[in-house]
């Protein structure tokens, strides 16, 4: 049933509950992309909260905000953006959870997403013979519209983390793809190409441009082989400058109703219906543009480019006697680390490799978290540790490409680093 018939059924105009597909949905869009990104980063490592009770604190902030967003009568700017904020976190928390956690590789992540998001369109069509957001006028549609909405966020967060995977990219350079293929995009829907479908591709890019951005403005200035780089402005400089800038951006929509569909309808003229020829034109340059953007990763993953640092490259240049490194570190900080380590050395005795994988991920959120307070103490013996974390990780296939090794690898890396902290 179209929304015109339910007008007529109903005797009244129903109100959409997404907004206008403006110049101001875009800027806005993706500003909220960028912060989810940086402010999920700043709460996992910097706070020490750890990437799993991230994951549960967003999902239920997801839960209580889309509740409330659920049971407005009608498109309202700050409760919608404050839900697309929550939502682009919660999606990536998602797909981090399966790459770090469960050591599920990006190529998996993005078909498996893939799939799930075809999934949620074909259901959403059959039930309601539209995907356009024009007519999300009833709570079915506006559900099937947010589960759309996660799914995208977490295949935007897995195509991109595997972009960089394959092409070794930085931040500020693999923004020029998602933001050439919007353009591409773009181009092709002003020619004629269908308007949902242009919509939803351009939906899913925007979350790597705007995870690009953010890390691209976060990430330290130097940075160690394979590492991003970037503005080093940090993930909560970055997440409260663009909050800034959402803030704004929604008081002003909020002042002028510029967004709202009903609003935008009475002083533009009504959309036009497609040229079915012109569509299938389209169709073809978005295949074409395809395969061209699978050649340009191909070619790129085949030139030499820094990835990781092997591990035999990352052991410090200076040997320190055990307990020397951590000598000028506060002693409660150096316990806790300890205490993770030994956690994460028993249950890899002990045959319990999900529990030795957790503790060991908890580690290294512990000591990227304390990284900014610690290295200014003693950069060499904080340089020596890294270094023997990075071996412990690499065990684990944490931060690194690899599958986990065996338990007895494991043990004699935590040995090493328990050691190394005396």
């Amino acid at each position: 049933m179209t929304t015109t018939e339910e007008r007529a059924r109903s005797g009244h105009r129903l109100l959409n509950k997404v907004p206008e597909v403006t110049i101001w949905f875009w800027v806005i869009k993706i500003l909220c992309t960028t912060v989810g990104e940086s402010f999920a980063d700043w709460i996992n490592m910097k706070l020490g909260v750890g990437l799993v009770n991230t994951a549960w604190i967003f999902t239920a902030v997801f839960v209580a905000v889309l509740a409330v967003q659920l049971r407005l009568k009608r498109y309202v700017p700050f409760p919608y953006w404050l839900t697309v904020v929550v939502v682009s976190v919660t999606g990536t928390l998602y797909t981090d959870i399966l790459t770090d956690q469960l050591n599920v590789p990006l190529w998996i992540s993005s078909a498996v997403f893939s799939v799930l998001l075809a999934v949620v369109f074909g259901v959403w069509w059959l039930r309601e013979r539209t995907l356009s957001i024009h007519s999300v006028t009833t709570l079915p549609r506006e559900s099937f519209y947010w589960l759309a909405v996660l799914v995208t966020f977490a295949l935007g967060t897995a195509t991109g983390d595997w972009t960089l995977e394959l092409t070794g990219w930085s931040p500020g350079a693999s923004v020029l793809l998602p933001l050439g293929l919007i353009a591409a995009i773009t181009a092709l829907w002003k020619f004629g190409a269908n308007p949902v479908l242009s919509f939803w591709l351009a939906y899913i890019l925007t979350r790597p441009l705007g995870a690009n951005i953010g890390d691209w403005l976060a990430s330290p200035k130097v940075a160690q082989p394979g590492e991003p780089t970037g503005l080093a402005l940090g993930t909560f400089t970055t997440s409260l400058i663009f909050l800034g800038l959402i803030l704004a951006t929604v008081a002003h929509l909020t002042v002028t109703r510029s967004d709202v569909t009903e609003t935008h309808e009475t002083a533009h003229a009504a959309h036009s219906t497609g040229d079915p020829r012109r569509e299938r034109v389209a169709l073809a340059g978005f295949g074409l543009l395809a395969v061209a953007t699978t050649a340009l990763l191909v070619w790129a993953h085949s030139q030499p480019h820094v990835g990781p640092a092997p591990e035999e490259d990352n052991t410090s240049a200076v040997q320190l006697a055990p307990g020397v490194a951590v000598e000028k570190f506060p002693p409660a900080k150096v316990a806790a680390l300890k205490a993770l380590a030994s956690t994460s050395l028993e249950d890899a005795r002990s045959g319990n490799e999900k529990g030795a994988h957790a503790a060991a991920q908890k580690l290294r959120d512990l000591w990227d978290a304390d990284q900014d307070s610690l290295q200014p103490l003693d950069d060499t013996g904080w340089t020596s540790i890294d270094a023997q974390m990075d071996k412990v990780l690499g065990t684990f296939g944490i931060d690194h490409s690899n599958p986990p090794m065996p338990p007895a690898k494991q043990e004699e890396e935590l040995n090493a680093l328990l050691r190394d902290m005396g």
